[in-house]
């Protein structure tokens, strides 16, 4: 890592300001042969943070913006390294012509993540806070920016060092009293750890239960819309987009294929699948259309079941709403409720019914507070205590196993050196959640990830 990195960080759209990044030992001095201050010292000589006014030139030294400047030098910056930023105007052009006066000076251009993989390297972060901003770059909603932040400001950090801390002061003990038989070390019985054992196995299922809601919260509820057929499915999907996705007519079968988009509803992020009206056809277009709408059905995590209130609840509904409870939890919902409609049908008592009218809006504020009831946002978003990868939830699922070994070893009173082998196999796996003991290869897979300029 001693090259000088450089990569435009605000992408390749029109906005009102452009930053351009740069990283690396030799930072300051690229940055003074591009960048001239408009009156005083060069960039080199400038306190950190502070941000100065000046001229941006390209490698011909001609003018490309009238920008600002700021310097960070390592350790005390993202990165550990001498760090720079150039804040220009929001022009693609600008920017990348930019970029090329700093690889003229003799910056390279950064390869996705590179930023902050430096960053983890350099120590100024760990693994979990490496993903979560890759986490809260992506975040789709208020939980999901919560949960991201507190991972990023060390929330799993700290509690997977207690856990650790706990496991090595065992493991170091243990070896203290074999390897220094001599000194006048406390003897170690297994007994007196019991407690730390279980306080270890408590803390990682409390990790490891959150990990489906924190799927949940950044890739989002696979959530099917199906009924019959003109139930009003296309017209559910538009409204909750807040434009015309999906064709609507009053034609049964209009919908042949799934159409799938995603949406946020009371802070619970759905991706969204518009189905075919679900009925026995002799259309083979059609068959398969509902096929697909079955499959959705299937894999869904929740399911918008829609029946039209104008028609009557036919047995065909009922053996319908039976699947869609089988396969995941289900909302009935009641569609046109602007047009003078038939009595309720009596469901049973677990599925939430919401009476809605698609074409004017009413009641999908009922529809946001039945899907937020299905899936309340946990105590643990507003710590970032929410694991939200299945390197994370793998990697706790592994020293819990290791630790549920040695606490059961503990007990059957076998030889220390066995409890202390699962120790350690815990140990190592809490280690790769955080990057103590990572491999290459695990580091290459999360940096993949992120985008060219963070």
């Amino acid at each position: 890592m001693t090259d000088t990195i450089a990569a435009i960080s605000t992408g390749n759209v029109l906005a009102g300001i452009g930053i351009i990044r740069l990283s690396g030992s030799d930072t300051l001095n690229i940055i003074d042969r591009v960048f001239t201050p408009s009156g005083g010292a060069p960039m080199s000589e400038r306190q950190n943070r502070l941000l100065v006014y000046g001229a941006l030139r390209g490698s011909d030294g001609a003018l490309l913006d009238l920008c600002l400047c700021t310097v960070s030098r390592g350790p005390h910056s993202y990165t550990g390294e001498d760090t720079a930023e150039l804040q220009c105007h929001g022009s693609p052009m600008v920017l990348r012509e930019g970029l090329q006066a700093l690889f003229a000076a003799g910056a390279r251009q950064a390869a996705p993540g590179e930023f902050t993989r430096r960053a983890f390297l350099n120590g100024r972060m760990d693994l979990t806070q490496a993903e979560a901003v890759i986490d809260l770059i992506h975040a789709e909603s208020a939980a999901a920016v919560r949960n991201a932040a507190g991972q990023l400001g060390g929330a799993i950090s700290r509690r997977i060092a207690a856990i650790y801390d706990a496991l090595r002061d065992i493991s170091a003990h243990y070896h203290a009293v074999i390897d220094y038989p001599d000194e006048d070390i406390e003897e170690f019985r297994l007994a007196e750890y019991a407690g730390t054992m279980r306080d270890a196995e408590t803390a990682l299922e409390g990790l490891l239960a959150g990990f489906a809601r924190g799927q949940v919260l950044t890739g989002g509820v696979p959530t099917a819309i199906i009924g019959r057929p003109n139930a009003g499915k296309s017209s559910l999907l538009n409204a909750l987009l807040g434009y015309e996705r999906a064709i609507v007519t009053d034609i049964p079968g209009t919908t042949r294929d799934t159409v799938s988009e995603r949406a946020n509803l009371g802070g619970v992020l759905l991706n969204l699948t518009d189905t075919a009206g679900l009925r026995e056809t002799e259309n083979p277009v059609e068959r398969l259309g509902v096929e697909r709408a079955q499959q959705a059905m299937r894999s869904a995590g929740l399911i918008l079941l829609l029946c039209d209130s104008t028609a009557p609840f036919t047995q065909e509904d009922a053996a319908l709403l039976r699947d869609a409870t089988a396969c995941a939890p289900t909302i009935f919902v009641r569609t046109k409720c602007d047009l003078p409609g038939l009595p309720a049908p009596v469901i049973a008592e677990d599925v939430p019914v919401v009476a809605l009218s698609a074409r004017t809006g009413v009641g999908l504020d009922l529809l946001e507070a039945a899907v937020c009831a299905c899936f309340p946002v946990p105590e643990a978003v507003e710590t970032g205590e929410l694991l939200t990868n299945a390197r994370q939830a793998d990697a706790v699922r592994r020293a819990l196993t290791s630790v549920q070994a040695a606490h059961t070893a503990l007990e059957r009173g076998v030889t220390p050196d066995a409890v202390l082998t699962e120790t350690e196999e815990a140990m190592s796996a809490l280690g790769e959640l955080t990057g103590r003991t990572v491999r290459a290869d695990i580091t290459d897979r999360i940096f993949e990830r992120f985008c060219v300029g963070k």
